[in-house]
């Protein structure tokens, strides 16, 4: 790491510092930041300049070229390109702002971040340090910026000089990545970046993860031994441990339940990988159902619950245990590592599969017939993207399809925002996710409405020769605003229509690829083309109105009361 020369002012212990010894370096804050953000694997910053940053893009231009900046146009997409990196690799990801207006700018995707359990490490800016919190009215001055940070950030610390840098960099990677990843913030004032001072680096810290409890294991096992009816939900937490839930299924003959951030868990085409739509069917006559790494939101409030309903919970984070319902049996722990455990404990014999986990496969297969052209267009997808192929999915009237339908054969390869679920997130975490897996095929999947929020980021992709293609499923409007006025306000209209441009022309005006599409036939032609071309692309879908999925994603209670069952605390 290149260190700034020092000053006679700048000698050691001339402002109090302990005189160099082995192991002590000499560095400004930044550079002791850059390097430690270094040493824990992390190469690249997703940031925008500003004066409140300078000594940190500063140290990265002296760094020698061990970290790079990939700089959009928009504080936001900083952060959903450090989020789609961290949801695409499970590895923490940096992002930086200026305070105040660019920290509410990046706020959408660090909230992303809390709620898809990304490790997205912030490091924000600050106005001087004598000035923070006292209203004098500097430069993106914002009350109170750490409170904030603290509502969707896990750790949230202020780096006080260059001392301090390495610890505070370590401790906040270790709370991203330990336990329930979230995401974390450091903040830094604007006169602390270039401060020199003694400087001990700090290893990457070992990461607290709980052990889970040997009898609510063997607990666990004695309920899903008895059942004869066995459900398994995987969530976001289950990314890590997709053999163990695979072998698991197979043990029990167990249907595996994946809807948003568990696709992939279980690849869908394998004979016990269920949808939302027919997990639903099979949970009214589910005996044991074991939720691993997910929130069972969906099921618990919605399908319901009652007595003859036994729950085993594996989760990472123990308060995710009694939400909405007292589980059976909680499970603290990693899910690779209790799914592991309660296969120690199990049979080694596989079960078949129940013949109503066929039937019910078949009658989704039926309904999701009647899903054109949101199917033809998903079909055209999959068989253009390589099998590794990576596809982000926007809030939008396809996704909202793919996130049932899409076929996906391994964690991680298709992208959601989960319960966020904030329009316009896509494109710019498709560009993050083709940052950190430069080898592969991106696909975002956007509709108008949620394109034109990031639209401007076709710069991004070109200025640092991103290939992510742009799919833009274009109806003229907030497709799903549009659906729920028409069918649930009497078909009162209202600031759903929108006016776009020649999507083919604006991309062509940044030098991109850019194709129109028709019909699926001349999306996946376009997709081929694109793909092999490994270059920023835009594919403009012109498209009508489309049958709606919903009652496939809402359903109806099934089991309990109006209220979750709850049974009484001991």
């Amino acid at each position: 790491m290149t260190t700034s020369p020092a000053s006679p002012d700048d000698a050691p212990g001339a402002r109090g510092d302990p005189a160099p010894s082995a192991g002590v370096l000499r560095q400004t804050t930044a550079q002791a930041t850059v390097a430690a953000l270094v040493a824990h694997g992390i190469d690249t910053l997703y940031a925008l300049p500003g004066v409140h940053s300078d000594g940190l893009f500063d140290a990265i231009a002296q760094s020698g070229g061990a970290m790079r900046v990939l700089h959009p146009r928009h504080e936001q997409t900083a952060g959903y390109m450090a989020l789609g990196a961290a949801l695409a690799t499970g590895r923490a990801q940096v992002c930086a702002m200026v305070p105040g207006p660019g920290v509410l700018n990046a706020s959408a995707a660090l909230l992303t971040a809390y709620g898809t359990g990304a490790p997205v490490l912030a490091l924000a800016g600050q106005v001087p340090s004598d000035a923070i919190d006292k209203g004098w009215g500097h430069l993106h001055e914002l009350p109170d910026q750490p409170g904030l940070l603290r509502h969707f950030c896990k750790f949230v610390a202020r780096i006080g000089g260059a001392a301090d840098a390495p610890a505070l960099v370590a401790e906040a990677i270790r709370h991203s990545l330990g336990g329930r990843m979230r995401p974390v913030a450091l903040e830094c004032a604007i006169d602390t970046w270039q401060r020199p001072g003694a400087v001990v680096p700090v290893a990457p810290l070992p990461l607290r993860q709980p052990q889970v409890d040997p009898q609510a294991v063997v607990a666990a096992a004695a309920l899903l031994e008895r059942a004869e009816r066995p459900l398994i939900l995987a969530g976001g937490g289950a990314l890590d441990a997709a053999a163990q839930v695979r072998e698991l299924a197979e043990r029990l003959g167990a249907p595996v339940v994946t809807f948003r951030r568990g696709r992939g868990v279980m690849p869908t085409t394998h004979p016990l990988a269920a949808s939302l739509p027919v997990g639903h069917r099979l949970w009214k006559d589910a005996d044991v159902v074991l939720g691993v790494g997910t929130r069972m939101h969906f099921a618990q409030a919605n399908w319901g619950t009652d007595a003859a309903l036994k729950i085993i919970r594996l989760d990472i984070d123990a308060e995710e245990h009694h939400r909405l319902r007292r589980p059976d049996v909680a499970l603290h722990g990693d899910a690779r590592q209790g799914l592991a455990a309660l296969l120690a404990a199990l049979p080694g014999a596989r079960r078949a599969a129940r013949a109503e986990v066929a039937a019910a496969q078949a009658w989704f297969a039926d309904r999701l017939a009647r899903l054109e052209p949101q199917m033809g267009f998903l079909r055209a997808l999959r068989a253009a993207l390589p099998e590794d192929g990576v596809v982000v999915e926007d809030v939008t009237q396809v996704g909202f399809v793919g996130r049932l339908a899409f076929e996906v054969s391994a964690p991680r390869r298709y992208i959601s925002p989960g319960y966020q679920d904030n329009l316009g997130w896509g494109y710019g975490s498709a560009l993050g996710v083709q940052a950190a897996c430069p080898g592969r095929a991106v696909v975002a999947l956007c509709g108008d409405g949620g394109f034109m929020y990031q639209a401007g980021e076709l710069a991004t992709a070109m200025r640092h020769r991103l290939p992510a293609i742009a799919l833009v499923f274009d109806d003229g409007a907030f497709g799903n605003v549009k659906r729920i006025q028409s069918e649930h306000f009497d078909h009162r209209l209202i600031a759903h229509d929108l006016v776009n441009p020649d999507f083919v022309a604006f991309a062509r005006s940044f030098g991109m690829n850019a194709w129109r599409a028709d019909d699926a036939a001349g999306l996946q032609r376009a997709l081929r083309e694109a793909i092999e071309a490994r270059a920023p692309a835009l594919i403009h879908v012109p498209v009508g109105e489309m049958p709606s999925p919903w009652d496939m994603i809402v359903m109806p209670r099934l089991r309990g009361a109006d209220e979750a069952w709850r049974p009484a605390l001991p």
